[in-house]
């Protein structure tokens, strides 16, 4: 359904997604409307954004008979799968779609996408600054930046697209077909929105649903989970190991990452790399991956590699106080994000905890007991985390971030590192992770 014009479409959910959905449907000349359970004060940003446009607004309601009067829905990746309006219309016979799915049908360059629970925004950053540096007009979006839609919308030219892929995204495509997907990792996340852990899995292996033979799938041989999830794809299986010798694929041993492909052989030296832990050996290997597969050159690839920086609030150093160190980790919003995390360092006094999503605190037990010295505990989580890992370590509790970051300094002994890893979302005390992140650099600066 690339032809718009004089299409009812309902577009559900005016967070950024929705709006850039909205002003492109209507500049292709179709009849859209916006729907969204916020008032029209909360909304008055999103709503200046589409002024220019004649554009229906049904506002603090969801109303079943404009759900089934529309000739296509597209969801925003906030709004639930299990809306009833949703499943009328779906009974009804009618298209419903994401973003995601929408611009596709409208993006002719190469697509790589990147999904998993946890390293996608470093993968994809670091994807499409390889890109760049190889030549190609590149378009980075997706969950991050700029929505796809975007880039379908725009005028300049494109050789490359480089998407960041959640789950939510995932729950309504048709024909998405990325020619390199890659699936970084998976551990539980998002149960607060999914019914099972395997209904989780199951949206992010849509990402593969429809590539072919001639397409790519690089996958994370060492996580058992996703080596068994993807043993039957249509897609030539394309996988990377720190662990696992590889004669098709990508691998790290000894301080260097071999990439081999057909016969083909290229060797990269790790030790100048700045972006550190065994979770960006991972994203690294993924990202050179893909663009090796989307015809980089090597050496312009690794190049990039090098002078790649760490993003901000994952891993990130703050500042080094009484031989203690101090990383601040608030992007890591899940278990598997704070396992890799804690991988990396040993002797750590470790500060987790905020707004519970659902999964179980059991995968960090070992890591906790082996690494942990000190555990302390923030937020509403912190009841349940403290009672899945009790007597694995010292565990105490604050009532603040800034009362933990005081408490931390006084328990760490030099040589040890402060983490703030949360492994829950920030919604219950921050507005955000950044602002969780913010709080938390500006109280170990003021130690």
């Amino acid at each position: 359904m690339t032809e718009l014009k004089g299409k009812n479409i309902l577009v559900v959910g005016l967070a950024k997604t929705g709006v850039a959905c909205a002003r492109f449907l209507a500049s292709k000349g179709a009849r859209v409307t916006v729907t969204d359970m916020r008032s029209e004060a909360a909304l008055a940003g999103p709503l200046a954004e589409l002024a220019e446009y004649d554009i229906i607004r049904e506002l603090e309601q969801h109303n079943t008979a404009t759900f089934l009067s529309a000739d296509l829905i597209v969801v925003s990746p906030g709004v639930p799968m299990d809306l009833p309006q949703l499943a009328a219309a779906q009974q009804a016979g009618i298209e419903i779609i994401s973003e995601i799915e929408l611009a596709s049908r409208f993006i002719n360059a190469p697509l790589a996408a990147i999904t998993g629970t946890n390293g996608k925004t470093t993968t994809t950053t670091l994807l499409g600054a390889i890109f760049k540096q190889n030549g190609y007009h590149t378009f980075v979006g997706g969950n991050i930046g700029n929505p796809l839609i975007e880039m379908a919308d725009s005028h300049d030219r494109v050789d490359r697209v480089v998407a960041e892929i959640s789950s939510f995204q995932l729950e309504w495509i048709n024909s998405f077909r990325p020619t390199v997907a890659a699936l970084l990792n998976l551990s539980e996340d998002h149960l607060d929105r999914y019914p099972s852990y395997q209904a989780y899995i199951d949206a992010k292996m849509r990402i593969f649903e429809n590539q072919t033979e001639d397409d790519f799938a690089v996958v994370n041989r060492d996580d058992p989970l996703v080596w068994n999830q993807t043993q039957k794809l249509k897609a030539h299986l394309f996988p990377f190991s720190r662990l696992h010798e590889l004669d098709e694929g990508i691998f790290y041993r000894e301080g260097v990452i071999t990439y081999r492909h057909k016969g083909r052989e290229e060797c990269f030296l790790t030790a100048a790399i700045r972006l550190q832990g065994v979770h960006n050996l991972e994203n690294i290997m993924a990202a050179l991956a893909s663009a090796l597969l989307l015809g980089c050159r090597a050496d312009d690839s690794f190049e990039t590699i090098l002078r790649f920086e760490p993003l901000h609030h994952r891993m990130e150093f703050v500042r080094e106080i009484n031989g203690v160190s101090w990383y601040e980790d608030s992007k890591a919003t899940n278990v598997g994000s704070v396992v890799k995390a804690l991988e990396s360092f040993t002797e750590i006094t470790l500060i987790a905890g905020g707004k519970d999503k659902g999964g179980s605190y059991v995968p960090l037990a070992t890591l906790v007991r082996e690494r942990v010295h000190h555990l302390v505990l923030i937020g509403e989580a912190a009841e349940r985390m403290a009672s899945e890992l009790d007597r694995l370590t010292d565990i105490r509790q604050a009532a603040t971030l800034e009362e933990a970051v005081l408490l931390s300094a006084e328990i760490t002994k030099p040589g040890g590192t402060v983490l703030m890893s949360p492994a829950c979302s920030s919604f219950d005390m921050f507005r955000d992770y950044e602002e969780r992140a913010q709080r938390f650099i500006a109280a170990v600066k003021a130690l």
